[in-house]
Protein backbone atom coordinates (compact mmCIF):
# COMPACT_ATOMS: atom_id res chain seq x y z
CA UNK A 1 0.00 0.00 0.00
CA UNK A 2 1.08 3.56 -0.54
CA UNK A 3 1.68 5.50 2.57
CA UNK A 4 -2.05 7.86 1.73
CA UNK A 5 -3.98 4.17 1.15
CA UNK A 6 -2.20 2.64 4.72
CA UNK A 7 -3.19 6.14 6.64
CA UNK A 8 -6.56 6.39 5.08
CA UNK A 9 -7.14 2.13 6.11
CA UNK A 10 -6.30 2.95 9.76
CA UNK A 11 -8.48 5.53 9.76
CA UNK A 12 -11.41 3.38 7.90
CA UNK A 13 -10.12 0.65 10.81
CA UNK A 14 -10.02 2.77 13.73
CA UNK A 15 -14.17 4.09 12.58
CA UNK A 16 -14.82 -0.24 11.78
CA UNK A 17 -13.42 -1.22 15.07
CA UNK A 18 -15.75 1.50 17.20
CA UNK A 19 -18.81 0.66 14.94
CA UNK A 20 -18.29 -3.34 15.76
CA UNK A 21 -17.86 -2.28 19.65
CA UNK A 22 -20.80 -0.63 19.65
CA UNK A 23 -22.85 -3.09 18.02
CA UNK A 24 -21.67 -5.92 20.16
CA UNK A 25 -22.26 -3.73 23.18
CA UNK A 26 -25.54 -2.76 22.58
CA UNK A 27 -27.20 -5.53 20.28
CA UNK A 28 -26.08 -8.65 21.97
CA UNK A 29 -28.41 -8.16 24.75
CA UNK A 30 -31.11 -5.69 23.80
CA UNK A 31 -33.48 -8.94 22.84
CA UNK A 32 -33.29 -10.15 26.32
CA UNK A 33 -33.94 -6.85 27.73
CA UNK A 34 -37.08 -6.94 25.88
CA UNK A 35 -37.73 -10.33 26.42
CA UNK A 36 -37.41 -11.17 29.87
CA UNK A 37 -37.59 -7.46 31.37
CA UNK A 38 -40.21 -5.72 29.40
CA UNK A 39 -42.11 -9.21 28.47
CA UNK A 40 -42.71 -9.14 25.05
CA UNK A 41 -43.05 -12.30 23.00
CA UNK A 42 -40.55 -13.87 21.09
CA UNK A 43 -41.68 -12.66 17.57
CA UNK A 44 -42.15 -8.90 19.08
CA UNK A 45 -38.43 -9.25 20.01
CA UNK A 46 -37.83 -9.57 16.64
CA UNK A 47 -39.72 -6.01 16.02
CA UNK A 48 -36.64 -4.31 16.76
CA UNK A 49 -34.90 -5.60 14.09
CA UNK A 50 -37.63 -6.35 11.29
CA UNK A 51 -38.39 -2.07 11.32
CA UNK A 52 -35.44 -0.57 12.04
CA UNK A 53 -33.65 -2.71 8.68
CA UNK A 54 -36.64 -1.84 6.43
CA UNK A 55 -36.74 1.98 6.87
CA UNK A 56 -33.01 1.31 6.56
CA UNK A 57 -33.02 -0.23 3.68
CA UNK A 58 -36.08 2.22 2.48
CA UNK A 59 -33.86 4.98 2.80
CA UNK A 60 -30.99 3.57 1.48
CA UNK A 61 -32.44 2.76 -2.02
CA UNK A 62 -34.84 5.80 -2.47
CA UNK A 63 -32.96 8.65 -0.73
CA UNK A 64 -29.18 8.57 0.55
CA UNK A 65 -28.26 6.27 -2.57
CA UNK A 66 -29.28 8.30 -4.80
CA UNK A 67 -27.94 11.49 -2.82
CA UNK A 68 -25.02 9.75 -2.97
CA UNK A 69 -24.95 8.95 -6.74
CA UNK A 70 -26.19 12.49 -7.58
CA UNK A 71 -23.31 14.85 -5.30
CA UNK A 72 -20.72 11.55 -4.43
CA UNK A 73 -20.77 12.62 -0.86
CA UNK A 74 -19.58 9.11 1.21
CA UNK A 75 -17.88 10.31 3.70
CA UNK A 76 -20.20 13.34 4.82
CA UNK A 77 -23.00 10.60 4.88
CA UNK A 78 -21.16 8.52 7.23
CA UNK A 79 -20.67 11.45 9.42
CA UNK A 80 -23.76 13.30 9.13
CA UNK A 81 -25.65 9.72 9.99
CA UNK A 82 -23.23 8.53 13.01
CA UNK A 83 -23.87 12.28 15.05
CA UNK A 84 -27.65 12.24 14.49
CA UNK A 85 -28.12 8.58 15.60
CA UNK A 86 -26.07 9.29 18.61
CA UNK A 87 -28.58 12.23 19.27
CA UNK A 88 -31.55 9.92 18.84
CA UNK A 89 -29.88 7.19 20.92
CA UNK A 90 -29.97 9.27 23.93
CA UNK A 91 -33.58 10.49 23.04
CA UNK A 92 -35.06 6.50 22.68
CA UNK A 93 -33.75 5.82 26.15
CA UNK A 94 -35.51 9.01 28.18
CA UNK A 95 -38.88 8.45 26.10
CA UNK A 96 -38.67 4.67 26.70
CA UNK A 97 -38.78 5.37 30.55
CA UNK A 98 -41.88 7.70 30.57
CA UNK A 99 -44.48 5.16 29.97
CA UNK A 100 -46.15 3.12 32.81
CA UNK A 101 -46.51 -0.17 31.65
CA UNK A 102 -42.84 -2.26 30.29
CA UNK A 103 -44.68 -3.61 26.84
CA UNK A 104 -45.45 -0.08 25.85
CA UNK A 105 -41.85 0.89 27.03
CA UNK A 106 -40.64 -1.92 24.81
CA UNK A 107 -42.51 -0.78 21.41
CA UNK A 108 -41.11 3.10 22.37
CA UNK A 109 -37.90 1.14 21.84
CA UNK A 110 -38.52 -0.40 18.74
CA UNK A 111 -40.32 2.13 17.25
CA UNK A 112 -37.50 4.84 18.45
CA UNK A 113 -34.20 2.41 17.29
CA UNK A 114 -36.42 2.01 14.19
CA UNK A 115 -36.74 6.58 13.39
CA UNK A 116 -32.37 6.21 14.61
CA UNK A 117 -32.46 3.36 12.08
CA UNK A 118 -33.04 6.16 9.39
CA UNK A 119 -29.67 8.46 10.03
CA UNK A 120 -27.67 5.29 10.46
CA UNK A 121 -28.39 4.14 7.19
CA UNK A 122 -26.96 7.42 6.00
CA UNK A 123 -23.75 6.42 7.31
CA UNK A 124 -24.59 2.66 6.01
CA UNK A 125 -24.76 3.55 2.21
CA UNK A 126 -21.54 5.81 2.39
CA UNK A 127 -19.41 3.12 3.93
CA UNK A 128 -20.39 0.53 1.29
CA UNK A 129 -19.78 2.92 -1.60
CA UNK A 130 -16.39 4.39 -0.19
CA UNK A 131 -14.94 1.02 0.00
CA UNK A 132 -15.59 0.74 -3.88
CA UNK A 133 -14.25 4.24 -4.33
CA UNK A 134 -11.40 3.85 -2.69
CA UNK A 135 -10.20 0.20 -3.39
CA UNK A 136 -9.83 -1.30 -6.83
CA UNK A 137 -11.46 -4.81 -7.72
CA UNK A 138 -8.71 -6.66 -7.22
CA UNK A 139 -8.57 -5.73 -3.41
CA UNK A 140 -11.86 -5.40 -2.02
CA UNK A 141 -12.42 -8.88 -0.66
CA UNK A 142 -8.91 -8.61 0.92
CA UNK A 143 -9.94 -5.31 2.43
CA UNK A 144 -13.55 -6.53 3.43
CA UNK A 145 -11.75 -9.36 5.48
CA UNK A 146 -9.15 -7.53 7.18
CA UNK A 147 -11.73 -4.92 8.50
CA UNK A 148 -13.90 -7.48 9.88
CA UNK A 149 -10.90 -8.85 11.98
CA UNK A 150 -9.99 -5.72 13.14
CA UNK A 151 -13.73 -4.98 13.82
CA UNK A 152 -14.31 -8.61 15.52
CA UNK A 153 -11.67 -6.82 18.09
CA UNK A 154 -14.13 -4.33 19.35
CA UNK A 155 -17.51 -6.86 18.89
CA UNK A 156 -15.19 -8.71 21.44
CA UNK A 157 -14.64 -6.16 23.95
CA UNK A 158 -18.39 -4.76 23.37
CA UNK A 159 -19.54 -8.05 24.21
CA UNK A 160 -17.95 -8.54 27.31
CA UNK A 161 -18.18 -4.66 28.44
CA UNK A 162 -21.96 -5.35 27.71
CA UNK A 163 -22.38 -8.96 29.77
CA UNK A 164 -20.97 -6.89 32.53
CA UNK A 165 -23.17 -3.32 32.52
CA UNK A 166 -26.18 -5.44 31.26
CA UNK A 167 -26.56 -6.56 35.65
CA UNK A 168 -24.78 -4.06 36.59
CA UNK A 169 -21.43 -6.11 37.35
CA UNK A 170 -23.96 -8.47 39.06
CA UNK A 171 -24.29 -6.02 41.40
CA UNK A 172 -27.79 -4.99 40.22
CA UNK A 173 -30.53 -6.68 38.20
CA UNK A 174 -30.85 -8.47 34.76
CA UNK A 175 -31.50 -5.57 32.26
CA UNK A 176 -30.47 -2.78 35.03
CA UNK A 177 -27.95 -1.46 32.11
CA UNK A 178 -30.28 -0.80 29.76
CA UNK A 179 -33.01 0.47 32.24
CA UNK A 180 -30.99 2.62 33.85
CA UNK A 181 -29.58 3.95 30.67
CA UNK A 182 -25.66 2.99 30.71
CA UNK A 183 -25.80 1.20 27.46
CA UNK A 184 -27.68 3.81 25.82
CA UNK A 185 -24.76 6.47 27.10
CA UNK A 186 -21.78 4.66 25.89
CA UNK A 187 -23.15 3.40 22.38
CA UNK A 188 -24.48 6.97 21.39
CA UNK A 189 -20.59 8.61 22.88
CA UNK A 190 -19.05 5.57 20.79
CA UNK A 191 -20.72 6.76 17.64
CA UNK A 192 -19.43 10.04 18.37
CA UNK A 193 -16.52 9.08 18.77
CA UNK A 194 -16.36 7.22 15.92
CA UNK A 195 -16.39 9.51 13.63
CA UNK A 196 -12.91 11.58 14.60
CA UNK A 197 -10.95 9.27 12.21
CA UNK A 198 -13.56 9.66 9.48
CA UNK A 199 -12.93 13.43 9.07
CA UNK A 200 -8.92 12.46 7.83
CA UNK A 201 -10.54 9.59 5.19
CA UNK A 202 -10.85 11.03 1.44
CA UNK A 203 -14.52 12.01 0.58
CA UNK A 204 -14.73 8.87 -1.65
CA UNK A 205 -17.09 9.47 -4.82
CA UNK A 206 -16.01 9.02 -8.55
CA UNK A 207 -16.07 11.38 -11.84
CA UNK A 208 -18.79 10.59 -14.02
CA UNK A 209 -18.34 11.93 -17.60
CA UNK A 210 -21.05 12.53 -20.04
CA UNK A 211 -20.19 10.36 -23.41
CA UNK A 212 -19.60 12.75 -26.63
CA UNK A 213 -21.59 11.95 -29.63
CA UNK A 214 -18.97 9.88 -30.80
CA UNK A 215 -19.38 7.37 -27.74
CA UNK A 216 -22.87 6.60 -28.78
CA UNK A 217 -22.35 3.47 -30.71
CA UNK A 218 -20.06 2.23 -27.87
CA UNK A 219 -22.57 3.79 -25.22
CA UNK A 220 -25.99 2.03 -26.33
CA UNK A 221 -23.43 -1.60 -26.56
CA UNK A 222 -23.09 -0.64 -23.02
CA UNK A 223 -25.90 0.24 -21.85
CA UNK A 224 -27.07 -3.65 -23.31
CA UNK A 225 -24.10 -5.34 -21.69
CA UNK A 226 -25.26 -3.94 -18.38
CA UNK A 227 -28.93 -5.00 -18.82
CA UNK A 228 -27.58 -8.47 -18.72
CA UNK A 229 -25.44 -7.96 -16.29
CA UNK A 230 -28.65 -6.03 -14.34
CA UNK A 231 -30.67 -9.95 -14.65
CA UNK A 232 -27.77 -11.44 -13.22
CA UNK A 233 -27.26 -8.91 -10.33
CA UNK A 234 -31.21 -9.42 -9.95
CA UNK A 235 -31.04 -13.42 -9.49
CA UNK A 236 -27.49 -13.00 -7.25
CA UNK A 237 -29.73 -10.61 -4.98
CA UNK A 238 -32.44 -13.02 -4.71
CA UNK A 239 -29.96 -15.98 -3.93
CA UNK A 240 -28.90 -13.74 -1.26
CA UNK A 241 -31.71 -13.06 0.56
CA UNK A 242 -32.07 -17.07 1.08
CA UNK A 243 -28.72 -17.32 2.39
CA UNK A 244 -28.19 -14.36 4.87
CA UNK A 245 -31.74 -14.43 5.91
CA UNK A 246 -31.17 -18.26 6.77
CA UNK A 247 -28.29 -17.46 8.83
CA UNK A 248 -29.61 -14.59 10.44
CA UNK A 249 -33.45 -15.11 11.24
CA UNK A 250 -32.24 -17.11 14.18
CA UNK A 251 -29.75 -14.11 15.24
CA UNK A 252 -32.21 -12.22 17.46
CA UNK A 253 -33.83 -15.31 18.95
CA UNK A 254 -30.07 -16.78 19.71
CA UNK A 255 -29.72 -15.28 23.38
CA UNK A 256 -33.41 -16.03 24.14
CA UNK A 257 -32.80 -20.06 23.36
CA UNK A 258 -29.37 -20.22 25.32
CA UNK A 259 -31.13 -17.71 28.54
CA UNK A 260 -33.94 -20.59 28.51
CA UNK A 261 -33.99 -22.06 32.44
CA UNK A 262 -35.16 -25.50 30.34
CA UNK A 263 -31.95 -25.30 28.53
CA UNK A 264 -28.97 -24.43 28.75
CA UNK A 265 -29.94 -21.44 31.66
CA UNK A 266 -26.81 -19.02 30.27
CA UNK A 267 -25.83 -15.84 32.59
CA UNK A 268 -25.25 -12.67 30.55
CA UNK A 269 -21.68 -13.14 31.40
CA UNK A 270 -21.01 -16.38 29.61
CA UNK A 271 -23.33 -15.53 26.86
CA UNK A 272 -20.77 -12.90 26.16
CA UNK A 273 -18.53 -15.76 25.88
CA UNK A 274 -20.41 -17.36 23.40
CA UNK A 275 -21.14 -14.77 21.59
CA UNK A 276 -16.93 -13.37 21.28
CA UNK A 277 -16.45 -17.27 19.77
CA UNK A 278 -18.32 -15.85 16.97
CA UNK A 279 -16.41 -12.71 17.04
CA UNK A 280 -13.33 -15.07 17.73
CA UNK A 281 -14.07 -16.83 14.44
CA UNK A 282 -14.19 -13.17 12.72
CA UNK A 283 -10.86 -12.12 13.74
CA UNK A 284 -9.20 -15.11 12.74
CA UNK A 285 -10.91 -16.08 9.80
CA UNK A 286 -10.85 -12.18 8.51
CA UNK A 287 -6.94 -12.92 8.28
CA UNK A 288 -7.19 -15.65 6.59
CA UNK A 289 -9.80 -14.62 4.04
CA UNK A 290 -6.95 -12.25 3.13
CA UNK A 291 -4.49 -14.75 1.87
CA UNK A 292 -7.67 -17.24 0.20
CA UNK A 293 -9.01 -14.20 -1.80
CA UNK A 294 -5.45 -14.37 -3.35
CA UNK A 295 -6.26 -18.55 -4.45
CA UNK A 296 -9.65 -18.36 -5.24
CA UNK A 297 -12.51 -16.72 -6.32
CA UNK A 298 -15.12 -14.83 -5.14
CA UNK A 299 -17.70 -17.61 -5.37
CA UNK A 300 -15.76 -20.43 -4.50
CA UNK A 301 -14.87 -18.58 -0.93
CA UNK A 302 -18.63 -17.58 -0.77
CA UNK A 303 -19.83 -21.22 -1.76
CA UNK A 304 -17.83 -22.37 1.46
CA UNK A 305 -18.70 -20.12 3.52
CA UNK A 306 -22.45 -20.81 2.59
CA UNK A 307 -21.84 -24.36 3.40
CA UNK A 308 -20.15 -23.22 6.51
CA UNK A 309 -23.09 -21.79 7.58
CA UNK A 310 -25.09 -24.40 7.44
CA UNK A 311 -23.33 -26.52 9.57
CA UNK A 312 -23.59 -23.43 12.07
CA UNK A 313 -27.18 -23.70 12.03
CA UNK A 314 -27.43 -28.02 12.15
CA UNK A 315 -25.53 -27.82 15.01
CA UNK A 316 -27.54 -25.56 17.05
CA UNK A 317 -30.53 -27.58 15.92
CA UNK A 318 -28.98 -31.00 17.15
CA UNK A 319 -26.68 -29.30 20.01
CA UNK A 320 -27.07 -30.94 23.90
CA UNK A 321 -23.83 -29.68 25.59
CA UNK A 322 -22.35 -26.27 25.73
CA UNK A 323 -19.21 -27.41 23.47
CA UNK A 324 -21.31 -27.69 20.91
CA UNK A 325 -22.79 -24.76 20.89
CA UNK A 326 -19.78 -22.80 21.22
CA UNK A 327 -18.31 -25.14 18.02
CA UNK A 328 -21.21 -23.57 16.39
CA UNK A 329 -21.16 -19.70 16.95
CA UNK A 330 -17.45 -20.16 16.03
CA UNK A 331 -18.60 -21.36 12.86
CA UNK A 332 -21.25 -18.88 12.40
CA UNK A 333 -18.21 -16.55 12.94
CA UNK A 334 -16.49 -18.15 9.82
CA UNK A 335 -19.20 -18.43 7.77
CA UNK A 336 -20.14 -14.67 8.47
CA UNK A 337 -16.91 -12.87 7.43
CA UNK A 338 -16.28 -15.52 4.15
CA UNK A 339 -19.38 -14.13 2.56
CA UNK A 340 -19.53 -10.61 3.68
CA UNK A 341 -16.24 -10.58 2.18
CA UNK A 342 -16.54 -12.13 -0.72
CA UNK A 343 -20.57 -11.87 -1.41
CA UNK A 344 -19.39 -7.61 -1.25
CA UNK A 345 -16.42 -8.10 -3.89
CA UNK A 346 -18.47 -10.23 -5.53
CA UNK A 347 -21.63 -8.09 -6.02
CA UNK A 348 -19.13 -4.73 -6.89
CA UNK A 349 -18.08 -6.62 -9.83
CA UNK A 350 -21.78 -5.93 -11.23
CA UNK A 351 -22.37 -2.72 -9.83
CA UNK A 352 -21.34 -0.20 -12.74
CA UNK A 353 -19.23 2.32 -10.76
CA UNK A 354 -21.91 5.78 -11.43
CA UNK A 355 -24.33 3.49 -9.63
CA UNK A 356 -23.02 2.35 -6.41
CA UNK A 357 -25.22 4.21 -4.35
CA UNK A 358 -28.29 2.63 -5.40
CA UNK A 359 -27.68 -0.83 -6.19
CA UNK A 360 -25.32 -0.81 -3.15
CA UNK A 361 -28.74 -0.11 -1.09
CA UNK A 362 -30.08 -3.27 -2.74
CA UNK A 363 -27.36 -5.73 -1.97
CA UNK A 364 -27.79 -3.82 1.60
CA UNK A 365 -30.88 -5.31 1.68
CA UNK A 366 -30.23 -8.43 1.87
CA UNK A 367 -28.21 -8.26 5.03
CA UNK A 368 -29.67 -5.69 6.89
CA UNK A 369 -33.26 -6.94 6.17
CA UNK A 370 -31.98 -10.82 7.11
CA UNK A 371 -31.51 -9.50 10.60
CA UNK A 372 -34.85 -8.56 11.62
CA UNK A 373 -37.44 -9.29 8.70
CA UNK A 374 -36.69 -12.76 8.50
CA UNK A 375 -36.76 -13.31 12.29
CA UNK A 376 -40.48 -11.74 12.29
CA UNK A 377 -41.32 -13.66 8.98
CA UNK A 378 -39.89 -17.03 10.05
CA UNK A 379 -38.52 -17.74 13.48
CA UNK A 380 -40.31 -16.02 15.37
CA UNK A 381 -43.63 -17.34 14.72
CA UNK A 382 -42.72 -21.02 14.10
CA UNK A 383 -41.25 -20.92 17.86
CA UNK A 384 -43.90 -18.87 19.19
CA UNK A 385 -46.93 -21.27 17.29
CA UNK A 386 -44.83 -24.71 18.68
CA UNK A 387 -44.82 -22.93 22.06
CA UNK A 388 -48.40 -22.10 22.20
CA UNK A 389 -49.13 -26.03 20.50
CA UNK A 390 -47.57 -26.94 23.82
CA UNK A 391 -43.95 -28.52 22.23
CA UNK A 392 -41.33 -27.84 25.00
CA UNK A 393 -39.44 -24.08 24.64
CA UNK A 394 -36.18 -25.45 23.37
CA UNK A 395 -37.70 -27.87 20.95
CA UNK A 396 -39.83 -25.14 19.38
CA UNK A 397 -36.18 -22.96 18.72
CA UNK A 398 -34.33 -25.84 17.36
CA UNK A 399 -36.99 -26.76 14.96
CA UNK A 400 -36.51 -22.80 13.83
CA UNK A 401 -32.52 -23.63 14.01
CA UNK A 402 -33.23 -26.14 11.29
CA UNK A 403 -35.68 -24.00 9.27
CA UNK A 404 -33.25 -21.38 8.84
CA UNK A 405 -30.68 -24.19 7.27
CA UNK A 406 -33.18 -25.24 5.01
CA UNK A 407 -33.42 -21.35 3.77
CA UNK A 408 -29.69 -21.36 3.12
CA UNK A 409 -29.67 -24.99 1.46
CA UNK A 410 -32.04 -23.00 -1.01
CA UNK A 411 -29.99 -20.08 -1.50
CA UNK A 412 -26.90 -21.84 -2.39
CA UNK A 413 -28.67 -23.86 -5.37
CA UNK A 414 -30.51 -20.39 -6.72
CA UNK A 415 -26.12 -18.85 -6.14
CA UNK A 416 -25.20 -21.62 -8.60
CA UNK A 417 -27.26 -20.77 -11.02
CA UNK A 418 -26.87 -16.87 -10.66
CA UNK A 419 -23.26 -17.51 -11.01
CA UNK A 420 -23.26 -19.96 -14.07
CA UNK A 421 -25.16 -16.46 -15.86
CA UNK A 422 -22.70 -14.42 -15.06
CA UNK A 423 -19.76 -16.54 -16.12
CA UNK A 424 -21.66 -16.36 -19.59
CA UNK A 425 -21.71 -12.86 -19.91
CA UNK A 426 -18.26 -12.08 -18.30
CA UNK A 427 -16.49 -14.05 -21.40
Amino acid sequence: MKAITRSTFYNISSFQILTMFRRGLFYSYLSLYLRFFLGLSVTETTLFATIPMVLNIVFQRFVWGKISDKYQRRRTLIIFGEVLAAVGTLLVWYIHKIPDGKIAAGYVIIIGLSLVEIFWSMSNIGWSAIISDLYPEEERTSVLARLSSIGALGRIVGVLIGGLAYDGLAQHYEGWGFDQGLLFFIASGIMLLSTIPMFFVPEGGIRVRIPGPHETEKSEARLSRLSEISKVFTLFLLAMIFINFGRNSIAVIKAQYLSLEEGFAVSSQLLSYIVNMQSLAIFIFGLFVTRLSRRYKDVILLFAGTIVGILSLLGFAVASTLVVIFISNFLAGVSMVVILSSSYSYASKLIPPEHRGKQFAWFNATFFLSWGVAGTLIAGPIVDFLIRTGTSQVFAYKISFLSSAALVVIGAIILYFADQKTRRIMR
